[in-house]
C-alpha cells in the first residue's frame, strides 16, 4: 500500500505543477481585465477593487471586437457545417463501402492534411484573387474546409473501420440502403467520435490567424484573432484593455469546450484506443 502511494504522490504533484503553470496566467489574465490602469501596477494577481465591465465595453465597440466577433461566428459556423458533413460522408466511404482506388485515394485527400499553409499561402492568395474571392468570406472559409475535410476524413474513416459489422449487416439484411444504414445506425454511435471532430475543428478555425491576416485587408472582415492582433499594437501599453480583449477571443472556445467536454473526452478516448 505504501508503495503504491509512492508511486502516486509524485505524479500527483507533477501534475499539480503543471495545472498551476497552465492556469495562473489565465487567472492573472482574468483579474487584469477588471482592473484600471492604476491598479494593475498592484500585480496580476491582486484582486480588482471593482468588478467593473468597462475594459470589456470599450474592447467590444471601440476596438470594434463586436465586427470581429460576427465574422468569426460566420466563417467558424459555415466551416464546421461543411467539413463535419463531408467528413462523415468520406470517413463512410473510405471506411466501409467497396471503393474503386480508395488506396491511392485516401493518401492524396491527406495532403489537404499535411501540407501547412504557409507552403501553399502565396499561391491560394493569388488564386483568389484571379477569383475575385479574396477579401470576402469565402477566402477564409473554402480553404479551411479543405484542411478540415482531410483531417476529418482520416478521424472518421478511423471510427467507420472498427464500427460493429454485425450492425451493418443486420441492417442491410432488415433492408436498409447505405444511407439509412449510415444515418440510422451509425450516426448514434458515431456522436462522440462526431462531436470531438466539431470541436477540433471549431477551435482551429475560430483561432486562424494567418489565413485571415494574408486574405483579408478589409478591415470589416477581419475575424477575432486578427483584430486582437492589431488591437494590441494600438492599445499596447493598456494591458487591463489588452486583458479584456484577449478573454472575448477565447471565451467561445472555452464554452465549446465545456458544453461538450464529456463527448469529446469520449471521442479522444475512444479514436486513442481504436487508433
Amino acid at each position: 500500500m505504501n508503495s503504491r502511494i509512492n508511486q502516486l504522490v509524485p505524479r500527483y504533484l507533477l501534475l499539480i505543477a503543471f495545472s498551476l503553470f497552465v492556469l495562473l496566467p489565465i487567472f492573472g489574465l482574468f483579474l487584469s481585465a477588471f482592473k484600471t490602469d492604476t491598479q494593475i501596477i498592484q500585480g496580476p494577481f491582486s484582486l480588482p477593487q471593482s468588478w467593473n465591465l468597462e475594459n470589456f465595453r470599450q474592447a467590444w465597440f471601440t476596438g470594434r471586437f463586436n465586427i470581429f466577433f460576427k465574422n468569426s461566428v460566420v466563417v467558424s459556423l459555415a466551416v464546421v457545417i461543411a467539413s463535419v458533413f463531408l467528413s462523415v460522408l468520406m470517413g463512410y466511404a473510405f471506411g466501409l463501402l467497396p471503393m474503386p482506388g480508395k488506396k491511392w485515394l485516401f493518401p492524396l485527400i491527406l495532403l489537404g492534411y499535411m501540407v501547412p499553409f504557409e507552403a501553399v499561402i502565396i499561391p491560394l492568395y493569388h488564386f483568389l484573387d484571379l477569383l475575385g474571392l479574396r477579401d470576402s468570406y469565402w477566402a477564409l472559409i473554402l480553404p479551411q474546409i479543405g484542411l478540415s475535410v482531410s483531417f476529418g476524413t482520416l478521424w472518421m474513416t478511423s471510427f467507420f473501420e472498427n464500427a460493429p459489422r454485425d450492425l451493418v449487416d443486420a441492417a442491410a439484411m432488415d433492408g436498409c440502403n447505405r444511407w439509412q444504414t449510415l444515418w440510422r445506425v451509425l450516426w448514434p454511435l458515431a456522436k462522440p467520435s462526431i462531436t470531438t471532430l466539431i470541436v477540433l475543428i471549431f477551435m482551429w478555425t475560430w483561432n486562424e490567424f494567418l489565413l485571415a491576416l494574408v486574405l483579408i485587408q478589409d478591415e470589416t472582415l477581419r475575424t477575432l484573432p486578427v483584430g486582437l492582433a492589431f488591437f494590441q499594437g494600438k492599445y499596447t501599453a493598456n494591458i487591463p484593455l489588452l486583458a479584456a480583449g484577449a478573454l472575448i477571443v477565447a471565451l467561445p472556445t472555452v464554452v465549446v469546450y465545456v458544453l461538450f467536454q464529456r463527448f469529446f473526452i469520449r471521442g479522444m478516448l475512444g479514436g486513442a484506443v481504436k487508433g
